[in-house]
């Protein structure tokens, strides 16, 4: 899977989808004026004035016939129309698009999510986060935060969100505690082939337009409803006040018709562009984790169990594209189904299945016995026997030798941005199961992630870390003893280990209110300056941070704004440049700490950079160190946010010939590499290679 071309693939499906909702908003719109003009000819003296001002307005006088053919027609009319159903459907989609611009969360909220905790015990929650903390680290996603549905039994799960920073995971209950690790590895793994397809941001798109087309159609109906319980008065008496009521009923209930039924077509488009992309996400699934079985199993539950994958909440058919299965009955004839049937998905993992469903080993009558009363009996543990059980495994886990140098092809290494192997679900497990426990259990804790991320830029050389444990106690003495807990366990933290426990702290970072949010920012900056020097790790877990904790804006999620590599051409030369001086530092350490740059090692990784880019190539030239500094990164890197996917693609491919122009990438560089593609919305794997 070409992570460039399925994002190119998204935004064609989405300028088409754009395309087939305006003609559903047009037909609106047609269907309006009609009804307009059909209520407007029958109301008491009216045909007669609409007439009338039709040909004033054309400056004529009135030909003979009472009606015309042109009664059909009026400016004025199809003016207000026009205008009343965009302003209506403009209006309610802004505010659907607002609210969800808030993150994934408000979506998860919406349908009864409940955040769980990073540091759970709970053995069942806590097998759910390690396994999206397992894809967020394989992936190069950063983890987002996971929710339960609680008060549903049934077995589903979606991804929400409008970028990588801001999406979640949930899951009902029924997928948390019926299906087994691969089967629930195989369901995460979908939703995040969701997350690196783009397929999050349609869906929100989709909703935000669905709503505002509904909205006519739920004014028409509380028109109704008004009228009924005697809400809306009528002022006047006898005939005339019989027309008005007349004419209040006829505009609702044809805005109500009018509403569902563009609402109906909305939806048919809809389930048809969500039934092909679940194929996709099926398939991306089983390429993930090598493992058909998986999400085979459990859409083999779903069609076992009694509830399937239909949910309780009345918002299931609102957002039923975001669901890993069928959330709601599919009418007519399965063309509202998002879904494509059970039997399809299951032959397409798996085309030797016997058409054979999960037969549960205990059947339970949902009409009068509960799911949690009896479809989750298990063994009670107390407190200290979920603590041993789930943590006993990692806590003697061996911590690998750091690996200092990858060997990886440049192209080898771009290919493998937005997509998952099982060697890197694989790594991410044995990586984190190879991380001290004390360090995990400090990421997943919202009052001690900040102490661990100050740790990880405590420096080694002794008077640069007396400076900066001076400024450490100026920020309190709880996270200063934190601090000081941490560093026998970082001191051994394998080099590749550090930007993954930044990655899986950030659920417990996002818990900050925004003032310690800004004191943490704050805080890394000054720990980062105390040397007076930047290293590859300092600004990667900058960046990292900046970015997903939104200090510096939420991260935009719109269309591609640079389409020319000539526009990011002096963009272009700042990165590269960056990166060729940081990797030309060398000889031996200077009586200040510092390392001397090699002009000509600079001059080579930059050419061997600017070379992957001939359209441009004759116009890079290398910039001096001092004008590709800390601020012109990150205001070039936010300004390429915005280059189209094929631009992208080729300046990451040149940032990896930058940085391997030495035959060779090592970790601190990689750890930079990662960042920058992170910056780009490009999320990145691990780097994984023979050494």
């Amino acid at each position: 899977m070409d992570f460039f071309e399925v994002q190119e693939r998204a935004r064609k499906r989405t300028g088409r989808l754009v395309v087939l909702f305006g003609l559903a908003v047009l037909g609106t719109i047609a269907a309006s004026y009609l009804a307009a003009i059909l209520i407007l000819r029958q109301a008491p003296g009216r045909a007669e004035r609409v007439e009338r001002g039709y040909w004033e307005y054309q400056g004529r006088a009135q030909p003979g016939p009472r009606y015309s053919r042109l009664d059909w027609w009026d400016p004025s009319i199809f003016s207000a129309v026009a205008g009343g159903v965009l302003l209506i459907v403009g209006c309610a989609s802004t505010y659907k698009w607002l609210m969800f611009r808030q993150g994934g969360s408000v979506v998860a909220e919406m349908v009864g999510g409940r955040g769980l905790d990073p540091n759970t015990t709970n053995p069942a929650e806590r097998r759910l986060l390690n396994i999206v903390e397992e894809m967020s680290i394989a992936s190069g996603v950063p983890t987002p935060a996971v929710y339960v549905l609680e008060d549903e039994a049934s077995i589903n799960a979606f991804a929400a969100g409008l970028t990588t920073s801001d999406a979640v995971v949930a899951v009902t209950r029924g997928t948390m505690e019926k299906l087994n690790r691969d089967e629930l590895q195989g369901v995460v793994a979908h939703e995040f082939s969701h997350i690196l397809n783009g397929d999050m941001r349609m869906n929100v798109k989709l909703s935000a337009v669905l709503f505002g087309i509904l909205v006519i159609g739920l004014i028409g109906r509380g028109i109704l409803r008004g009228l009924s319980r005697g809400r809306i008065r009528i002022g006047g008496r006898g005939k005339g006040r019989g027309g008005a009521i007349l004419v209040i009923v006829a505009t609702g209930l044809a805005m109500m018709i009018i509403g569902y039924v563009g609402y109906l077509f909305g939806r048919l488009i809809q389930a048809a562009v969500s039934r092909q992309r679940e194929f996709l996400a099926d398939a991306s699934a089983v390429q993930f984790t090598r493992n058909p079985d998986g999400i085979g199993g459990a859409l083999r539950k779903i069609g076992g169990y009694a509830l399937g994958s239909n949910l309780a909440t009345s918002k299931a058919s609102e957002i039923g594209h975001f669901f890993f299965a069928q959330g709601f009955r599919s009418y007519f004839g399965g063309l509202w189904a998002t879904h494509p049937p059970l039997e399809e998905r299951i032959r397409a993992v798996d085309p030797q299945w016997d058409g054979k469903y999960f037969e549960p080993k205990e059947v339970v009558d949902v009409k009068t016995e509960s799911f949690r009363d009896a479809g989750f009996r298990g063994p009670r543990l107390s407190p200290e026997e979920t603590v041993q059980r789930v943590f006993a495994a990692a806590a003697v886990a061996p911590v690998p030798a750091p690996r200092r140098t990858i060997a990886l092809a440049p192209a080898a290494l771009v290919a493998q941005v937005g997509s998952v192997t099982p060697r890197h679900v694989d790594y991410a497990r044995s990586l984190l199961d190879a991380t001290p426990l004390r360090l995990r259990e400090a990421a997943r804790v919202a009052t001690e992630a900040p102490a661990l991320i100050y740790g990880l830029l405590l420096d080694r050389r002794e008077a640069v870390a007396e400076k900066q444990a001076e400024l450490l106690a100026t920020r309190g003495g709880e996270t200063a003893r934190v601090v000081r807990e941490l560093l026998p366990h970082l001191e051994n933290l394998p080099i590749e280990a550090r930007l993954p426990l930044v990655q899986i702290a950030l659920p417990a970072l996002r818990q900050l209110p925004p003032p310690e949010v800004a004191t943490l920012a704050a805080t890394c900056k000054t720990l980062i300056e105390a040397d007076q020097e930047l290293s590859y790790f300092e600004y990667a877990l900058q960046k990292v941070l900046l970015r997903h904790l939104a200090v510096a804006g939420r991260p935009a999620a719109s269309a591609a704004s640079i389409t020319l590599f000539s526009a990011a051409t002096a963009d272009i030369a700042v990165l590269l440049s960056a990166l060729a001086w940081a990797g030309a530092m060398q000889g031996p350490e200077q009586a200040d700490g510092t390392v001397a740059a090699d002009s000509r090692v600079a001059e080579a990784a930059f050419r061997a950079g600017a070379a992957q880019i001939k359209l441009i190539e004759s116009r890079l030239s290398l910039l001096r160190p001092e004008a590709c500094q800390l601020n012109q990164i990150d205001a070039t890197l936010n300004r390429l946010a915005g280059a189209s996917g094929a631009i992208k693609q080729r300046l990451l491919l040149a940032c990896a010939h930058t940085v391997s122009a030495d035959n060779q990438i090592r970790a601190e560089e990689g750890e930079l590499l990662r960042a920058i593609a992170d910056s780009l919305d490009c999320p990145m794997p691990p780097l994984l290679a023979e050494l």
